[in-house]
């Protein structure tokens, strides 16, 4: 049946949980593309005459010229077919960058291994674009420090929260610029913003009282 493989790409992200990025389907994308090529040279060669070759505007008229009236509803059924199946592959693709693009918000300008693997070799590398563009406009703001406008995107209710260290991490420079020690099971009363991205990335969990 044209356009399944297409339509099941979509159905595939549908069923991925909001936020989380499913692996990306190679195999799947293949057989798309081989199914529309597939469907290209079968038109192509139903209005192949006198040098003329298969495009939109003139395949209908070719084919009636040429006394083949016959194969317009089946040329039509498989143009359409590539239509839909364009469809259906450029949103499986943009899907997959809104969700890369909401993790670049969440997890900071480093992911973890888990979601990468998940990424084709061209997302990797537009996550990677989009990050440096990011961090260029957040230079712009704020002065000389600049903004890093990924942190409290809703308002917090306190401006310091008690987190709890989930694994050793090493020295931490808090704004004063004294540095804390988050070791595996110590806890700390740390500024919101400056523990986000590490409670994100699985490093704090946020102590509730």
């Amino acid at each position: 049946m044209f356009c399944e493989k297409a339509m099941e790409l979509v159905r595939e992200l549908h069923r991925a949980p909001e936020g989380q990025l499913p692996a990306f389907n190679e195999d799947g994308l293949r057989q798309v593309l081989e199914e529309m090529k597939a469907l290209y040279e079968q038109n192509q060669s139903d209005v192949l005459k006198k040098g003329y070759r298969w495009t939109t505007a003139v395949t209908w008229n070719e084919a009636k010229s040429a006394g083949r009236g016959d194969l317009i509803p089946t040329i039509k059924f498989r143009h359409c077919s590539l239509l839909r199946n364009r469809r259906c592959t450029i949103a499986y693709l943009y899907d997959r960058l809104l969700r890369i693009r909401a993790l670049r918000w969440e997890y900071g300008s480093v992911l973890p291994n888990t979601l990468r693997f998940h990424m084709s070799a061209e997302e990797v590398e537009w996550f990677n674009h989009y990050k440096k563009s990011l961090a260029t406009y957040m230079r712009s703001l704020g002065g000389e420090e600049g903004l890093d406008i990924t942190q409290d995107v809703k308002p917090p209710k306190s401006l310091y929260i008690e987190v709890r260290c989930l694994k050793d991490y090493g020295e931490f420079e808090v704004d004063d610029g004294t540095s804390v020690l988050l070791k595996k099971n110590s806890q700390h009363f740390l500024p919101r913003w400056k523990c986000e991205q590490l409670i994100r990335q699985g490093v704090l969990e946020h102590v509730l009282s």
